[in-house]
C-alpha cells in the first residue's frame, strides 16, 4: 500500500488558496499511485481568531469538495476541519473533525477530544465525546486522531483494542516541540503495533485567539509498526510517500501478541494510575 502525507503552509482564512493546493497535491498523488493521503489539521482555514457562518460554509464545502475527488481519483483522503454539531445551540463552538473519505463516502468521522489550552483552543472548539472508531478498509482497518491527542495514551486505547492497523494524524504541531512530535508518533506505532501516517503542515502562522506566533517544520512522518521511521518531510511543502507491507505488521503481532499478553486487570477501572502511600 502506497500512502502519503501532504504537509503545506496552510493559509489562515484562505479557503480557495487551500483548497487549489489540496487538489494539486490529491492529483499528483493518485498519477504517483499513492493510495491513502493526509492532510495537516483543519487544512480548509487553519486556526482562524474569528469564526463566521460563511468561514464555516466555505470550509464544508473545501470537505466536500475533497470527498468528491476520493472517488474521483480512487483515494483514500484524511484530514481535520471546522464542524458543527446537529442540533446544537445557536452559537455553538465547532468542532475539530478528522474526516476520512473513501470512494466518495466518509467512512470515518472523529471529532478532537483533546483541545490544545495554550493558544486558546478549548475557548473556540467544543471537545469531541467519543473515542477514535475503528473502520476496515482494503487492505489495513484505519483509525486516527488529530495533533494534540497523541500525547494521550487513555484516548487511544479503543483504536488498540479495536486492532486497528493504520493510525493517521492531521497537525499542526510547532517546531519548538519536533523531539515529542517525533517522540510520541513513532511512539504510538510501537506502542500499537500500527502503521502511523502523520501530517504536519509548513509555514509560521498566528493561531488561534492568541495570535500566538508559532513556525511549523514540515516534518510529516510515515512510521512502520516497529517505531521506525519509513519517511519524513524535510521542511518544503509536498508529499511525503512511503510503501506499507500489511503482511510485515501482521507478522510482527504474531510474533509479539502484545493485546493478548497485555494485563487489562490491572488497569484501575477510572484510568487512573494507582498511587502508594507511605506507610
Amino acid at each position: 500500500m502506497r500512502v502519503a502525507a501532504f504537509q503545506f503552509d496552510v493559509l489562515r482564512g484562505e479557503v480557495a488558496a487551500n483548497l487549489a493546493a489540496v487538489e494539486l497535491a490529491l492529483g499528483l498523488a493518485a498519477r504517483q499511485g499513492v493510495e491513502l493521503v493526509v492532510l495537516p489539521e483543519m487544512w480548509p482555514t487553519s486556526f482562524v481568531a474569528e469564526v463566521d457562518a460563511q468561514l464555516l460554509a466555505d470550509s464544508a464545502a473545501a470537505v466536500e469538495r475533497v470527498g468528491a475527488l476520493s472517488h474521483e481519483l480512487g483515494l483514500v483522503v484524511a484530514g481535520s476541519a471546522f464542524a458543527t454539531v446537529p442540533g446544537a445551540a445557536p452559537g455553538a463552538a465547532p468542532r475539530n473533525r478528522l474526516t476520512v473519505f473513501a470512494r466518495g463516502q466518509p467512512v470515518l468521522v472523529y471529532d478532537k477530544a483533546h483541545l490544545f489550552s495554550p493558544t486558546a483552543e478549548d475557548e473556540a472548539f467544543s471537545a469531541g465525546e467519543v473515542a477514535p472508531p475503528t473502520v476496515a478498509l482494503d487492505p489495513l482497518s484505519l483509525s486516527g486522531c488529530v495533533c494534540y491527542d497523541l500525547r494521550f495514551a487513555l484516548g487511544l486505547r479503543a483504536p488498540f483494542l479495536g486492532g486497528a492497523e493504520l493510525l493517521v494524524v492531521p497537525a499542526q504541531w510547532p517546531a519548538s516541540r519536533a523531539a515529542p512530535w517525533r517522540a510520541l508518533v513513532c511512539g504510538r506505532a510501537a506502542e500499537h503495533q500500527a502503521f502511523v501516517v502523520a501530517a504536519n503542515r509548513t509555514g509560521v502562522d498566528l493561531v488561534g485567539r492568541r495570535r500566538m506566533e508559532l513556525a511549523f517544520a514540515g516534518n510529516s512522518l510515515v512510521v512502520g509498526p516497529d517505531g521506525s521511521v519509513r519517511a519524513e518531510g524535510r521542511g518544503a511543502d509536498g508529499l511525503v510517500v512511503a510503501e506499507l507491507d500489511p503482511a510485515e505488521l501482521r507478522e510482527l503481532r504474531r510474533a509479539v501478541p502484545v493485546r493478548r499478553d497485555e494485563r487489562r486487570d490491572l488497569s484501575p477501572p477510572s484510568g487512573d494510575a494507582a498511587v502508594m502511600t507511605p506507610g
